[in-house]
């Protein structure tokens, strides 16, 4: 299991923790991301307040499955005395489009620090809640195609046909402040573990993070697999005209998905 220091403690995550983990799941992303904020440099603030409105239904979905971990820093000095009546609390003005970088990580004022989100692949998605997402973040819903599109596998040869078998991994951020500690790596380490007590035959991820790729693609315990790749800027495709486009540029990194094998 993680071998956190001691200030840090690891935990299921629970419906108090859904607005959370959501406002770090699509801050992380569209602010420090090596792939989103290269995609979308223009009105981050606003395109994070039309995302986090749009992605309850993909986080929420991933803290019912009861699947989803946490960590939370247990010496959190809270930065409002209010906050401290609830555990924390989320300060956002959505109606500020004016909120820099800072003040929005200033306001996120609670003590959830790293987020590994996951559900079962028996209880999959129901992709009409996502598209208001996808339409916030329309290269989402792409990623996922074009990864679709290039995994070859039999899906008989992997997918679930009950529960606890398979694990489907969307989201694994951790706060700005926090990183350089191999958090995401602790917290990687504890749900393959879990997943594979709990009889869990495989996890499968997507990555668009060099860090997050090297963790799930050469684990600690495991065996982890590229099952599909491609490369941003070197990725083309033809348009409704015909004419060659790279959807991708200018970020310039690999995105992929990986399959870790439990048993």
């Amino acid at each position: 299991m993680a071998n956190l220091p001691s200030r840090y403690e690891i935990r299921v995550l629970g419906s108090e923790h859904e607005e959370w983990a959501r406002a770090i799941c699509l801050y992380t992303n569209l602010f420090h991301s090596p792939f989103w904020p290269v995609i979308y440099p223009e009105n981050r603030t606003k395109r994070l307040y039309e995302s986090f409105q749009a992605g309850k239904y993909l986080i929420q979905h991933q803290i019912d499955s009861g699947y989803s971990l946490g960590i939370f820093d247990k010496e959190y000095q809270f930065k409002r005395p209010e906050s401290v009546a609830n555990g924390g609390k989320l300060y956002w003005d959505i109606n500020d489009e004016s909120a820099t970088e800072n003040e929005l990580e200033d306001q996120m004022d609670f003590p959830l620090v790293s987020i590994a989100m996951a559900y079962d692949g028996i209880n999959e998605l129901d992709m009409a809640q996502i598209h208001p997402l996808v339409d916030t973040l329309p290269l989402f819903g792409k990623v996922y195609q074009v990864i679709g599109d290039l995994d070859k596998r039999d899906p008989a040869s992997w997918k679930a046909t009950g529960p606890k078998q398979v694990l489907m991994r969307n989201a694994t951020n951790t706060m700005k402040a926090y990183s350089g500690q191999r958090l995401m790596r602790q917290l990687a380490d504890e749900m393959m573990q879990r997943a594979a007590a709990q009889g869990f035959r495989g996890i499968q991820i997507e990555s668009a993070n060099p860090a997050v790729f090297k963790v799930w693609s050469e684990p600690t315990s495991f065996k982890g697999t590229v099952v599909a790749q491609f490369h941003t800027w070197t990725f083309e495709e033809k348009d409704e005209s015909g004419e060659t486009v790279n959807p991708f540029r200018p970020a310039n990194l690999d995105l992929a998905r990986i399959f870790v094998d439990l048993c």
